[in-house]
């Protein structure tokens, strides 16, 4: 990168769709060193996962022996020192396993292992030695491995799936997480919007919200992560950010349908091949949901970690910021085991000067500001029910730093623009 330093990160991921993009947004993007990537259960189970970072670099390597003029443009595909590859968590640390097979398919990738086999990979046969290493240490071995063998603070830990891996280090090493960690940045949780799993739960979150409560809101406050260097991503702030399956025509595959018009290799890069193959089951299910758009959730997470690296100084008490990208100090508990609220980030709406109104829906409220072009407020309930006195004080919450959850970035069309010129290409 010109001599410029490059921010070095564990990307610890589920490989779904949205997953599988973020991660060739990485591979990418020169600010980026990829150390590792740790695979766990979530969108898919385990292996099924683990299979769909075989794929990915597969589709990319095609595409580099057809177009060796293009190499330049994957500066992470092969390093001098290939990133790690570990098999995570198979479940959260208590409960039964839920996976997103129903959104990402069977195999993570909207069932492509099936509709378009040429994209399959024979791993006992091909070697991708020069892109990855596959290795026999759990993803908590790797992680500390790499805590250990880098400068304090200076690891940026990337959170795309279940937070497990990240509770399980902590359970372990918890000090040296602490002294060594540069950032955490996590695609986890919904505040103020509706839940992508549940009527409250984002499904990271609700996969394993014991991880997530040990991190983020522990009972004990002398453990978790160190705040002051952890950004959430939430559902609020990552589905404003879209990739139009109409632009994704226009501007990467004019071929490009649904699985009634299924991809076909012939006419364009084996790396389109491969990204239109994944999208025509997941534009068929979002048409279902109203919407012609894949939401980029995981790739706001890269994105914030490409433009924020760990050397910006904490600002009052948070996470310092890049111009143009702001976050909001949020309070919550995580409900682990309600019969309907598993998962849910549970805001304390009488204290929470950020959140919005009771009963308020953010989205919908927002909608009517921006329609009316009113300022915050108008439209919104501003009653609070008078606090009842409990008798055991154990019950209240015991107060707590909040975490800094991400409100700015640059804007979806900065993003987009990003993603089509490095991903594919396109100017």
């Amino acid at each position: 990168m010109d001599g410029k330093k490059r921010t070095p990160i564990i990307i610890d991921t589920d490989p779904g769709v949205d997953d599988t993009l973020a991660i060739l947004l990485a591979i990418t993007s020169p600010e980026l060193e990829i150390l590792a990537y740790i695979v766990s259960f979530g969108n898919t189970d385990v292996h099924a996962a683990y299979d769909n970072i075989y794929k990915l670099y597969q589709a990319i390597g095609r595409h580099i022996a057809l177009h060796p003029e293009d190499a330049a443009r994957f500066p992470n595909f092969s390093p001098t020192v290939p990133p790690l590859l570990a098999v995570g968590p198979e479940g959260p640390l208590e409960g039964g396993r839920h996976f997103a097979q129903y959104f990402h398919g069977r195999d993570g990738l909207s069932n492509i292992s099936e509709r378009h086999p040429d994209l399959n990979v024979d791993i006992g046969r091909l070697s991708f030695c020069h892109n990855f290493q596959p290795v026999k240490e759990s993803g908590v071995e790797v992680a500390l491995r790499l805590l250990e063998s880098r400068p304090d603070r200076s690891i940026t830990y990337v959170v795309l799936g279940p937070m497990t891996n990240l509770a399980q280090l902590m359970r372990e090493h918890r000090q040296t997480v602490v002294d060594k960690i540069g950032r955490v940045i996590a695609m986890a949780g919904a505040l103020d919007v509706p839940g992508n799993t549940s009527s409250v739960a984002e499904f990271n979150v609700f996969a394993d919200p014991y991880a997530a409560k040990e991190l983020l809101v522990p009972t004990d406050l002398a453990s978790g992560l160190p705040l002051d260097r952890v950004v959430l991503a939430p559902l609020d702030i990552t589905s404003s950010h879209e990739l139009p399956f109409p632009h994704y025509a226009q501007k990467v595959d004019s071929a490009f349908k649904s699985t009634a018009q299924p991809s076909n290799a012939d006419g364009k890069s084996p790396l389109v091949h491969f990204t239109s193959s994944v999208f025509e089951s997941m534009r068929e299910i979002m048409l279902e949901w109203g919407k012609d758009a894949l939401e980029l959730h995981d790739i706001v997470a890269i994105w914030c970690a490409i433009e924020n690296p760990p050397e910006i100084n904490p600002v009052g008490g948070l996470p310092g910021m890049s111009t143009g990208w702001a976050v909001a100090e949020r309070s919550f508990d995580i409900e682990r085991t309600g019969e309907i609220t598993r998962g849910m980030f549970v805001v304390d709406r009488r204290e929470d000067n950020t959140a919005y109104a009771p009963g308020a829906n953010r989205a919908e409220v927002q909608a009517q500001l921006d329609l009316r072009q009113l300022g915050h407020g108008l439209l919104e309930s501003t009653a609070l029910p008078a606090r009842v006195e409990i008798e055991d004080p154990g019950l209240e919450q015991k107060q707590q730093k909040g975490v800094a959850c991400l409100v700015e970035t640059p804007g979806p069309s900065v993003l987009l623009r990003l993603l089509t010129r490095r991903v594919w290409g396109i100017q």
